[in-house]
Formats: C-alpha cells, sequence, structure tokens
C-alpha cells in the first residue's frame, strides 16, 4: 500500500497537526494549499488573519511544511470555487435560502479537486484536519464517517456530502484527539502555528458581513429588491430592505414593531415579500431535502428512526425518515422544531454514525 499522502493545508493548527502527525506516522507527506477566491475581488477585511484561505494562511502552511521537512504546493482554484461555491452562495440567497457554502467546498473542492491533486502526485489518499471518524463496515464495505472524539469540535455535520468514493481515500489524524491535545502537539512539535486563533467565518467573507458581500458581487441587487412587503398573517405591516437579507428565525433588524417578539418566518423571492410571525409560527414538525448522500447505507427506502441536525450548533432530535425514487428526503420531527431554514444541511445520525444529509428544501407540519 502507498504510503504517500497529500494533506490539505490551510494554515490553521489543525491541518498543521495533521500533517505533522503523518510525518511521525511515517508517511510521505505532501502539502498542499488552495487559493479559492481572488482577495481583491471578495472586499471586507481582506488581510483577516483567521481566514481558512486567507494570504496568511497561504504564508502559514508554507512555513508549517518548511519546519516538517515536506514538500509545499499552491493550487489556485479560483476558477471552480467561483463556479461551484460563490456562485451556489449568491444564487442561494437570491432563491430566499439561507446556504451553506462550506459543505459544497468540502465536497465539490477540497474533496474533488483534492483527490484529482493526489492522483496528479501518486498518492493513494488525502487527509485533513478535521475533527471526524472514518471506518469501514466489514459486511455492506461501505465507508462510514462518524463523530470526532472532540464533540466540541467535532465536524461530521459539515461532511455530509462527501461521497463513498472520496471517503475511502480520506485520512482523519485528529479523529482521537481533543483541540486542547492537537494544540499541545503543535506546541511540543514547535510548530509555527502553535498559538494561532481559530477560524470562524465563510472563507471569501472574511469580515463575516454576507449582507456587504451581495451588495458587492450582485449588480443592481439592492435597486431591484429593496422596497417589498412585510406580511403578517396575511396583512402588509411594513416595507423590506432586500429579502436576501433576511433569514428564518432572524429576530433582530426586521425593521417592524409589535407588542410582542416578531421573527422571521418565512422568505418569499418570487414576490419580494418576507413574512413575519410569532415564535410559536417558527415551530415546525416536518421537513423535506433534497442534494440527498446517503453514507452509512447505499438506501433508506423504510422510515428509519434517527437523530437528525437541522444546523451545525444543533444538538439533534429524535425523527423518522425515508427517501423516496426521486431522490427527496422525507423526515418528521418526534417533537416540532424551531425555524427549519430552507438551504441549510439536516444531517442524519445513527448513534455517532453518519447517516447521510440533504439540503433543507421545505418545511411542513
Amino acid at each position: 500500500m502507498s504510503k504517500r499522502v497529500i494533506v490539505g493545508m490551510s494554515g490553521g493548527l489543525d491541518s498543521s497537526v495533521a500533517a505533522a502527525l503523518l510525518v511521525e506516522q511515517g508517511y510521505e507527506v505532501i502539502g498542499i494549499t488552495i487559493k479559492t477566491y481572488r482577495y481583491e475581488d471578495v472586499g471586507g477585511n481582506v488581510g483577516s488573519d483567521t481566514s481558512c484561505c486567507s494570504l496568511d494562511g497561504i504564508n502559514d502552511a508554507r512555513r508549517v511544511a518548511m519546519a516538517l521537512g515536506i514538500p509545499h504546493y499552491v493550487y489556485d482554484f479560483t476558477e471552480t470555487f467561483g463556479r461551484e461555491i460563490i456562485d451556489y452562495f449568491t444564487a442561494g440567497y437570491l432563491a430566499g435560502d439561507t446556504p451553506n457554502p462550506c459543505v459544497m467546498c468540502n465536497r465539490k473542492i477540497k474533496w474533488a479537486e483534492m483527490l484529482r491533486r493526489a492522483d496528479a502526485l501518486g498518492a493513494d489518499f488525502i487527509a485533513t484536519g478535521h475533527y471526524a471518524k472514518l471506518r469501514q463496515d466489514p459486511a455492506s464495505g461501505r465507508h462510514i464517517l462518524s463523530r470526532g472524539n472532540d464533540r466540541e469540535k467535532d465536524q461530521s455535520y459539515a461532511l455530509w456530502a462527501v461521497e463513498q468514493s472520496a471517503l475511502a481515500r480520506t485520512l482523519f489524524p485528529l479523529a482521537d484527539l481533543t483541540k486542547p491535545e492537537s494544540r499541545a502537539i503543535a506546541h511540543r512539535l514547535n510548530l509555527p502555528v502553535a498559538g494561532k486563533r481559530e477560524s470562524y467565518e465563510i472563507c471569501f467573507i472574511p469580515d463575516n458581513d454576507y449582507k456587504r458581500f451581495l451588495r458587492d458581487n450582485v449588480e443592481g441587487l439592492e435597486d431591484q429588491v429593496a422596497g417589498g412587503e412585510i406580511v403578517r398573517d396575511g396583512e402588509v405591516i411594513g416595507k423590506h430592505n432586500g429579502y436576501p437579507f433576511y433569514t428564518v428565525g432572524q429576530r433582530r433588524g426586521i425593521g417592524v414593531a409589535a407588542p410582542e417578539p416578531l421573527f422571521v418566518i418565512g422568505v418569499f423571492p418570487q414576490n419580494n415579500q418576507v413574512e413575519v410571525g410569532t415564535a410559536d409560527q417558527l415551530m415546525h414538525q416536518g421537513l423535506t431535502a433534497d442534494t440527498v448522500n446517503l453514507i452509512k447505507y447505499d438506501s433508506l427506502p423504510q422510515p428509519t428512526r434517527l437523530i437528525a441536525k437541522i444546523r451545525y450548533k444543533d444538538e439533534g432530535a429524535m425523527a423518522t425518515g425515508h427517501t423516496t425514487p426521486d431522490g427527496i428526503l422525507h423526515l418528521r420531527f418526534d417533537e416540532p422544531r424551531r425555524a427549519i431554514t430552507p438551504g441549510q444541511s439536516v444531517v442524519l445520525y445513527e448513534g455517532d454514525d453518519v447517516v447521510g444529509g440533504g439540503i433543507i428544501r421545505a418545511w411542513n407540519d
């Protein structure tokens, strides 16, 4: 078996420790860093040193590779990333959704493109600094993704869209570690990023202001969407400043006053409306999802008891779900859930194992 592996190195702590551990384990390690966007195009805090794909990130990855004595390459994926991720993100908001670009980036960029580079470099495996686990089921032969040991940092939720063929060639060196343990390893090895703080924002929005990003990148957006109606129970109660700037569950900044707290309960681009209502109106018991990718099983035709998460920080709740021949996931929770949001991911678990996931299309009762 080949011992050559390429490691996606963002310049952050986790991917740096992943590379270091593989070197210690005797792998022939090649570090690669991907440039995903043109910094002059995205605006905001371009010099952000916390963004996973920032210029500082690229330089930090190079410094770590030098410290480890491994080759390091930077690949320009800006065209592919723009088409597959930034356009997806923008189109999602224009469709009234709240998209999660990191999920699609994992599938279409970090795995698909890294595997192409692995093939070009003669490597059998790719590795990342995600806190997640992988194993192969001896009965089915399927590669099963599950939660990492560090529940606070577990990233299995964001990996549901990675396909079987990609998981089969993936290593997660941090699977059994906690974040403090990873940082301790970085200090032990004197890695240049041992004290680096974490990145939380979307990489191509380094100032974490998606509204500013949309205004800057969709020509004439504000003129197109401003002045639409805010409705409550079918009656117009105000005007909004652009439906893409609202998301289901939002309370602050809606722009209307009422005796009780109001929340965004629906975004409707077809008639340029934002619907608001009370907290009770945010509660729904069912959902449908598309773009489904199953990991633990090859199909889910029968109603199956599962734990389902509807956002990254969600603890998950019991539900019954199945897929239909048209590829749609139908899920019904035991109890109503708050703010089921179109465009976000629903991820299904059995214990710690990821059964699969999909993109929420609609809620239902």
